[in-house]
């Protein structure tokens, strides 16, 4: 995608939704983390309705841990890898206990130190809650970044690299939704939705589909 064609692309999802947000539920730094935490390979959708559950009843690093482990899992075990996600958790709690007062730190160095908290989380957090421009490359950014030409690579790092790059920066802090977005609903993988989208005309992808 050339610069202008950049430029058309962001300027119309702005257009349409000017101040986009995740579909995560969270009231707090700390249960962004912990939902975000919860949402690798699962959806926004099962996450939220285990934490509508989790959080009336814990939703602070020492309550967490005042749930113990087999008290976390059957608050979350209806999510994929709970277990695994249980025991990082956890630890995680434990950490911004002991090291950080129980509050979520505001760099990505302290995140990613963090149990089960990688790049893309620390991306996640870094955005949503201190709204930092960051990239967090899940599925959907890593598909619509090469499919439309906006920001190719073969690595979810690469892409992040490139978007950081390519977006004009008056758009880098809600670029991360408005990909995930685009990418969830309209430029899905096995069909993507060309006929009704709206930014089809400033895209690259070779293989438009003629209806949704």
């Amino acid at each position: 995608m050339t610069p202008a064609q950049i430029e058309a692309f962001f300027a119309t999802l702005q257009a349409a939704n000017p101040q986009p947000q995740t579909e995560l539920e969270y009231t707090s730094v700390f249960e962004l983390l912990a939902a975000v935490l919860l949402s690798a390979q699962a959806t926004d959708v099962g996450v939220n309705k285990a934490t509508r559950m989790l959080f009336p009843v814990a939703n602070t690093p020492q309550k967490i841990l005042a749930l113990g482990l087999d008290g976390l899992e059957s608050y979350i075990r209806t999510i994929g890898l709970y277990r695994s996600k249980a025991r990082h958790l956890m630890q995680t709690c434990r950490l911004l206990v002991d090291q950080h007062g129980g509050d979520v730190p505001g760099s990505r160095e302290a995140l990613e130190a963090l149990p089960g908290v990688g790049r893309k989380t620390a991306n996640v957090v870094l955005n949503v809650a201190f709204g930092q421009p960051t990239m967090a490359v899940d599925t959907h950014l890593f598909r619509v970044g090469n499919r439309t030409g906006l920001a190719l690579g073969k690595t979810p790092l690469a892409v992040e690299l490139a978007l950081l790059k390519r977006v004009p920066e008056k758009y880098l802090v809600d670029a991360h939704h408005w990909l995930i977005l685009h990418g969830r609903y309209v430029c899905q993988a096995r069909k993507p939705m060309c006929g009704p989208c709206a930014v089809s005309f400033c895209c690259n992808f070779r293989h438009k589909t003629v209806s949704s």
